[in-house]
């Protein structure tokens, strides 16, 4: 299989040059995305890492993370590249770890693989707090957004993809930013792509972060709402109709009903000074019990519904 690592570049001239000389001798191809970057770093590797597998690709206006490794993607496919990894120019991502990374892709026992910090508890201790507190809460949506419920760190950058499902994906569809993880898994989703998560502790130096927290807590939430909601139209009332979905949409109205009913008889009993009868309360409690029952039972559904079967697979 002809394996190919790309690199998006932006401000990271201090780094790269040892990323590119890490990765050059282990695959067949690396591709080095200079996404407009102000230090020049596409430069440096052409000064510094020049080497037959080495190539770099400059782009005119930055776009963000997401556009130079969809750049990297289509210019891997144009060279009948079978397995793309995907490397930040930080140095991060250990590169001794490539090979664990792309076996279960090898193996045809997943078409799409990405690193998990989350494992190596040794490793995690030397994680800032702050990020793993956003990872740890940023995990949990992702879950209920993309469906991959045996997936966690979902903005782990080190990931591979086979040519198959990267085949199936509408690039210019996917996020161009710091959403770009988080989308790339979506857009899995809705092809039943297997994603597997392998263990891989993460490097932490000096390195700047680009990622500003306060724009990701305004922009990333309506983002999530939309593919939550797109993901369970398409797996649940457009591509197939199951019992999850009347336990969704049963449980939905039983726990919506339940709340309104208690809500409206608490206002009137709070306003009156009269206590709320039996019956009242039984009219409110019972559907939301029920509801939340059945919402608990689709969620089970959801969680064993994880893609298995690897695109590769006949």
């Amino acid at each position: 299989m002809k394996t190919a690592v790309i690199i998006p570049a932006y401000k990271v001239s201090k780094q790269i040059i040892s990323v590119v000389e890490g990765v050059y001798e282990k695959v067949d191809e690396v591709y080095v995305i200079d996404d407009s970057c102000p230090e020049k770093s596409g430069e440096h590797v052409e000064k510094y890492a020049n080497h037959p597998n080495v190539t770099v690709i400059f782009k005119n206006k930055n776009g963000g993370v997401g556009s130079a490794v969809k750049a990297g993607y289509s210019h891997a496919l144009s060279k009948d590249c079978d397995i793309m990894i995907k490397m930040d120019g930080d140095g991060q991502m250990d590169p001794k770890y490539l090979d664990a990374l792309i076996a279960p892709i090898k193996l045809q026992a997943a078409d799409y693989t990405k690193g998990n910090r989350f494992y190596d508890l040794t490793a995690l201790r030397r994680m800032p707090r702050m990020r793993l507190f956003g990872n740890s809460i940023l995990s949990l949506i992702n879950k209920a957004v993309n469906g991959y419920w045996n997936s966690i760190d979902p903005t782990n950058g080190y990931t591979a993809i086979n040519k198959e499902a990267l085949n199936r994906l509408e690039l210019e569809k996917i996020e161009n930013r710091y959403f770009f993880e988080s989308d790339m898994l979506f857009r899995l989703g809705t092809i039943r792509a297997v994603v597997k998560d392998v263990s891989i502790p993460a490097l932490y130096a000096e390195e700047e972060s680009n990622l500003n927290i306060t724009k990701i807590l305004f922009e990333f939430p309506p983002k999530y709402f939309v593919r939550f909601l797109k993901r369970i139209i398409y797996q649940y009332f457009l591509r197939d109709f199951s019992i999850a979905t009347i336990e969704l949409i049963a449980g939905s109205l039983l726990l919506l009903f339940g709340i309104i009913v208690g809500a409206v008889a608490w206002y009137k009993s709070i306003t009156s000074g009269v206590v709320a009868s039996t019956g009242t309360v039984m009219l409110s409690a019972l559907p939301i019990i029920l509801g939340f029952q059945l919402l608990l039972s689709f969620i089970n559904f959801d969680i064993q519904n994880v893609p298995k079967k690897p695109l590769t697979q006949p």
